[in-house]
């Protein structure tokens, strides 16, 4: 009573009065390592939630074609009733392995990959060093490089293919300046072996340059000053010096060029228009020697085992090279 006589008589402030209290048990608060672990689980989750729409692509587009194509190989399909799956086991295998196309094909894509990849190469290296040296233009120039690799295949190899006509070609025509007699560039084997790897080179020097000069770019120009101080010449300098320091990236264009070289299709194809590569199958590669299986002959079955094998020669082809060049590096670390 008294309690409530002094409540009655006390001065208000005019602010509202707090509300009462809730009855009842308060909320438990969330543990500091709990809430840590809530916070951190969207950024544990973000690098996988970048790079998951790569994955996914390649097992859509790439996982499953490859293992598909494998299934395929151990059946008999045919083009016009691709849903009749006859088991043949290793009979495709067989088949191809004891075709003397297939190993003249193969033949063919070896000495092709051999004109086409050395000079290839050993040009790139040399436009590379060029172009890393001070020049007027050099940008232009490096520009230019890229100019044979953006054209289209199919633009350049009619182009390469008036070239090489035996009748009226301008191969033949500064041939004969110099009292050479024409030759036959399609229908000669190593004639039109050369003929398809000159397409190839003039389309990839330029890439590999570009790709030899930001490697060369890399290497420490102190390197280049020490050897210029100790009398060492342009050419001692590109041995001693550049060689070693391009090292990686020479094997890395040497496994690209060999697949390229494994996988030749379009320019083969379309120097003559033939799917044979020639009369005599003469510059027939493994890629035409697939599509003449497959949309020629109707075996898709046949067609699936040649893709299989040209992926097992790739793998033998890349890991040969890397053994090379392991070995080569443990055999300089080891002086």
């Amino acid at each position: 009573m008294g309690r409530a006589r002094a409540d009655r008589h006390r001065p208000s402030t005019g602010r509202p009065e707090p509300p009462a209290p809730r009855t009842g048990r308060p909320p438990r608060p969330v543990p500091r390592c709990r809430r840590a672990r809530l916070v951190s689980r969207p950024r544990t989750l973000a690098p996988y939630a970048y790079v998951a729409p790569f994955f996914v692509l390649f097992a859509a587009f790439g996982l499953f074609p490859l293992l598909y194509t494998a299934f395929v190989s151990l059946y008999r399909v045919e083009l016009q009733t691709p849903g009749d799956l006859q088991w043949r086991g290793l009979g495709n295998y067989t088949a191809i392995l004891t075709d003397e196309f297939f190993w003249t094909a193969l033949r063919n894509t070896f000495t092709i990959g051999v004109l086409s990849t050395v000079p290839q190469l050993a040009m790139a290296l040399g436009l590379a060093h060029l172009l890393h040296y001070k020049l007027r233009g050099r940008t232009f120039f490096r520009t230019a490089m890229l100019l044979p690799y953006a054209t289209s295949v199919a633009a350049a190899t009619l182009v390469f293919a008036q070239l090489f006509g035996r009748d009226f070609g301008l191969v033949n025509y500064l041939a004969g300046l110099v009292g050479l007699g024409p030759v036959d560039w399609q229908n000669g084997t190593l004639a039109s072996q050369i003929a398809v790897s000159s397409i190839v080179v003039w389309r990839w020097t330029g890439y590999n340059a570009l790709i030899y000069l930001a490697g060369m770019q890399s290497i420490s120009a102190e390197l280049y000053e020490a050897a210029e101080v100790d009398g060492a010449s342009r050419w001692r300098q590109f041995v001693h010096v550049t060689l070693p320091g391009l090292r990686p990236t020479i094997v890395f264009t040497a496994v690209v060029s060999t697949i390229g070289a494994t996988q030749l299709f379009g320019e083969p194809l379309l120097f003559e228009g033939s799917v044979s590569g020639g009369i005599s199958h003469q510059y027939q590669t493994l890629g035409l020697y697939l599509y003449e299986q497959g949309w020629g002959f109707f075996h898709l079955g046949r067609a699936a085992a040649v893709a299989w094998l040209m992926f097992l020669l790739i793998v033998v082809l890349v890991g040969v090279n890397a053994l090379l060049a392991r070995r080569r590096s443990r055999e300089e670390v080891r002086p």
